[in-house]
């Protein structure tokens, strides 16, 4: 049963990682793309919020993307807004352009329309990035297998929600 604005589990899992992440003394920071700024909304139902989420980026097109995170035209060009490199860039920005210690990145194809053979709909990229923390891209690429778009973009969002905590 959901009594507010987003679904139980969403809130739920939202309350641990701002009680975690403030706890442990770390800000976040999202670059949400098929999330559409879900994973921040989830963090901003929580009282107390404002010590962890730093801020959030909703970069939808690929535009904004490069525009606002810094994603270079030629990794959208040569591996598509849905792949590890994008969203590890996307992290990477949001790092560099925020004073947050962490950074989770979040493409996908949600459908209904979009898929194809080689990212059907469902699938979804995520990277983190930590500041101090050079090196190999921490990402993953995920299939989610929701009946609708709704679920596709719950099970991402908490699948970013379980990235950010400590």
């Amino acid at each position: 049963m959901d009594h507010g604005l987003l679904p139980d589990e969403l809130v739920a899992l939202a309350r641990r990682v701002v009680e975690e992440n403030r706890a442990a003394g770390r800000k976040v920071v999202l670059a949400e793309s098929c999330t559409g700024g879900l994973v921040a909304a989830a963090l901003t139902e929580i009282p107390g919020s404002s010590a962890v989420l730093e801020r959030g980026f909703v970069t939808y097109s690929n535009e904004a993307k490069m525009e606002s995170l810094g994603v270079a035209e030629d990794i959208i060009e040569t591996f598509g807004a849905v792949s590890i490199a994008c969203v590890w860039a996307m992290a990477q920005g949001a790092l560099a352009r925020s004073q947050a210690d962490i950074a989770v990145a979040i493409s996908g194809v949600a459908g209904p329309e979009g898929g194809t053979e080689l990212k059907p709909v469902g699938t979804v990229v995520f990277a983190t990035a930590r500041r101090g923390a050079e090196g190999e891209p921490d990402g993953e690429l995920k299939h989610f297998d929701g009946k609708d778009r709704a679920q596709i973009r719950r099970q991402a969002t908490l699948w970013a929600l379980e990235l950010l905590l400590p």
